[in-house]
């Protein structure tokens, strides 16, 4: 099935999820500084998503057999972390780190999937370089998006970008349909070539969340199961947004209050 709004009810609650999801993020960005723990901010996610009358769709989630349930109410990903890194009292944020906060959020069934770069002191010329470039692969992402459009639009808009700044797109995990599931067709690929893949329909709800590394683009997963790192050690980056597809272009749904769409 692909994830697609099917009356005003549906893009209603879409909405609603997006824009509780995107003020988790707004809410959470003073808290973040050297000296704080992961697991500090996950319990002021988690309670702030809660006060909000949602659920954290993260926590206790499990996408195939034998492995262990999410443990946290978020991810935090710190610099050559690429995704889905663990809160944990252990990892304190030094001066110069660079942080991935990854938010779903699920309000009357629906969800609401967004993430945002946070830095902790002052980043280094490279880092910053790549937090930027990455969130301009997402907006040049977003650009493409219309009905009639390809699915592979996307992602060639969105490789082309990373590749000409010299950093390496991840290939291995790729935005995704959601709405009342977590995670749903289609596959969004954050690579590929213009003019391929389905054509876009109106309606479609999907993540767009490109992963973008500093240097090579391989991975590799840690033991817990979870954890995504760089192969080389190299910084990673990721900003994603919930998109509704229009007829002219993409609604989005999680867009935070410093954004102009």
């Amino acid at each position: 099935m692909v994830a697609r709004v099917q009356n005003e009810v549906d893009v209603a609650g879409m909405r609603e999820a997006g824009r509780l999801a995107a003020s988790v993020l707004d809410m959470i960005g003073e808290h973040v500084r050297v000296g704080v723990t992961t697991d500090r901010l996950n319990t002021l996610c988690h309670e702030f998503i809660e006060e909000i009358g949602c659920t954290a769709a993260p926590l206790n989630y499990s996408n195939s057999p034998g492995v262990p349930p999410f443990p946290k109410a978020i991810c935090t990903s710190v610099n050559h972390v690429v995704c889905h890194g663990i809160p944990t009292a252990r990892k304190m944020l030094k001066s110069g780190d660079i942080l991935n906060i990854d938010i779903t959020v699920v309000k009357d069934g629906y969800h609401g999937d967004t993430s945002k770069m946070f830095c902790a002191g002052k980043p280094g010329v490279l880092a910053q370089r790549l937090i930027c470039t990455t969130q301009e692969c997402l907006y040049r992402g977003i650009q493409a998006i219309r009905a009639g459009a390809h699915l592979g639009d996307i992602g060639a808009a969105i490789q082309q970008h990373a590749e000409a700044s010299r950093f390496s797109v991840v290939r291995e995990f790729c935005g995704h349909g959601i709405g009342k599931k977590f995670h749903d067709d289609p596959q969004v690929l954050h690579y590929g070539s213009a003019g391929s893949g389905p054509v876009l329909l109106e309606g479609q709800t999907f993540t767009i969340e490109p992963m973008i590394n500093a240097g090579k683009r391989h991975i590799k997963l840690l033991p817990d199961h979870w954890t995504v790192v760089t192969k080389d050690h190299k910084l990673s980056a990721q900003w994603e947004h919930t998109l509704l597809v229009t007829s002219d272009g993409a609604e989005v749904l999680t867009r935070r209050g410093e954004e102009n769409f």
